[in-house]
């Protein structure tokens, strides 16, 4: 009886098997429209308009999708154009984009013929289950919950705070890819239901990047690259840098990046009396980037809060170990001890001992740096965008996410 039932069994999975196989063959290219406050040539780009172009882009190269995206004008911008494949029509300013969203599609992106719509939440909701009839599914990097307020104060925050705190009432019943745990249970404590969601991580792309740990620089240097916004508290790394450079005087930090809180910082660096050795060298390209953060002892990533932390696996595919605030997102990006090492956000003491123990200690950093590189080797844009192929087809097909059948990418960042 036992031999039979094995055989019944296993007949059962070949015939499953091949259902999955007919059914990939079935499959035709969809047609995506992508909903998002900003495309990545825009100014104010950041981690999630890297996801939205690594992502999208490969969706339309490797799936053969046709790609949609809707997003606000910036000085400069063409209203239409395609870019990587990808479609792109921008209309309004960022400030209003939410209402420019609603407005447009009513009047007339409803009545195009995308097969499936996706709401990239990573700022002010778009809302849209109250007006998109069509299939959705929705992305979910982070909320900006209580650190809205460090960056744009009571007015501006009370009215983003307020938004989140219906994400889960309009969004109930949306299909959700989220890019980690953080986030996900962010949203699960705020009321969604958990079977909606699936986590697709942040990626890198490998062949950008070394594998490797490279000469570093004589003296000690410590990189933060990123945009420069308050809620990323930046400062917090100025004022333990003052510290660090008591015993160790010939080390220098560079900031690599642009944002509102540049000229504060900058002047922070003066009462600070560190300013000449603080570099604040600005936007740079991918190629200055790999360069920067492969000859770094270490990178610093200080933020209250973020959706995952490319930059962290960037600079550990630089072979650079990372000193990262214990926040959401960012402890995701962390192996802590492994890949790099966690201190306690907003502690400025902690941070400026965990800084200087990586520069006196060479063995650690040896360490940190050799699993640096093997935790970066886990992350590929294109295991993430197979994972998110799959998803847009079973919310096409009205089907649940089963997380066993949605890997690779799932799978690489619980077991790696």
């Amino acid at each position: 009886m036992m031999h039979r039932s094995n055989e019944q069994k296993n007949a059962g999975n070949k015939n499953h098997s091949l259902q999955q196989a007919r059914q990939q063959e079935q499959r035709k290219p969809l047609h995506i429209l992508v909903l998002n406050w900003q495309c990545w040539m825009n100014p104010f780009a950041g981690g999630a308009e890297t996801h939205l172009r690594e992502m999208f882009t490969r969706l339309v190269t490797e799936h053969g999708h046709r790609v949609t995206l809707f997003c606000c004008m910036f000085p400069g911008a063409k209203k239409h154009e395609v870019v990587d494949g990808v479609t792109i029509i921008r209309e309004g300013h960022r400030n209003i984009f939410n209402m420019v969203v609603l407005y447009r599609y009513l009047r007339t992106l409803r009545h195009e013929q995308y097969d499936i719509i996706v709401d990239d939440i990573n700022k002010i909701p778009f809302f849209t289950p109250l007006f998109v009839r069509k299939p959705l599914l929705a992305l979910a990097h982070h909320f900006f919950g209580t650190s809205i307020f460090t960056e744009v104060g009571i007015v501006g925050g009370s009215y983003v705070y307020g938004a989140e705190m219906l994400v889960p009432l309009v969004y109930r019943t949306t299909q959700f890819v989220s890019v980690s745990d953080s986030t996900t249970q962010e949203f699960i404590r705020r009321g969604c239901d958990r079977s909606h969601f699936t986590i697709i991580p942040n990626c890198i792309t490998k062949e950008q990047f070394p594998f490797a740990i490279t000469a570093k620089t004589v003296h000690p240097r410590i990189v933060y690259c990123g945009r420069l916004k308050r809620y990323k508290s930046i400062d917090h790394v100025l004022r333990a840098f003052c510290m660090v450079l008591q015993h160790h005087p010939q080390a220098d930090l560079v900031i690599a990046g642009r944002g509102e809180a540049e000229q504060e910082l900058k002047e922070l660096s003066k009462e600070l009396g560190i300013a000449q050795a603080v570099s604040f060298v600005g936007f740079i390209s991918e190629e200055e980037k790999v360069h920067l953060l492969s000859e770094a002892w270490c990178m610093v990533n200080p933020s209250m809060k973020e959706g995952w932390g490319i930059v962290n696996i960037e600079a550990n595919a630089c072979g650079t170990p990372v000193v990262s605030a214990n926040s959401p997102g960012l402890r995701d990006s962390v192996r802590d001890g492994k890949s790099g090492i966690l201190y306690r956000y907003g502690s400025i003491d902690e941070l400026a001992h965990v800084l200087s123990r990586v520069i006196n200690d060479e063995s650690l950093r040896r360490h940190l740096s050799e699993g640096a590189i093997q935790w970066a080797r886990a992350f590929d844009w294109n295991h993430s965008a197979e994972s998110l192929n799959e998803c847009l087809y079973r919310v096409m097909e009205g089907q649940s996410f089963t997380p066993s059948e949605i890997p690779p990418a799932v799978a690489l960042v619980q077991t790696a």
